[in-house]
């Protein structure tokens, strides 16, 4: 049987901020393994009393704590590399074409 993870109070935080910044939920519960309901439940906490949500017992170890964000910062690492990726291909592309263009003239 699987046992449940916890997370620690400024795990879900910086969740949700990432949340409001400019990450879709599907993106996120993907990225943290995250079940949708569980964001939303954490959402709805917050958003009804931001000082008291999270009060619960989750009890992430440091390391642990550690491990997810380092986690985190891979998965955004690895979202920025891909599109560096693909802009350095779009503009690959366009140089090609401008120097067969000046190569014609």
């Amino acid at each position: 049987m699987k046992s449940r993870k916890k997370f620690t109070k400024e795990f879900k935080i910086s969740v949700l901020r990432e949340l409001e910044n400019s990450k879709t939920a599907a993106q996120l519960c993907r990225e943290h393994e995250i079940h949708p309901t569980m964001l939303s439940k954490w959402k709805k906490e917050y958003k009804e009393n931001p000082e008291t949500a999270f009060s619960g017992n989750g009890k992430t170890s440091k390391l642990e704590a550690k491990l997810a964000e380092s986690e985190r910062l891979i998965g955004q690492l690895y979202a920025e590399n891909t599109f560096l990726k693909k802009v350095l291909t779009s503009l690959e592309t366009k140089l090609k074409e401008h120097q067969t263009q000046k190569e014609g003239t």
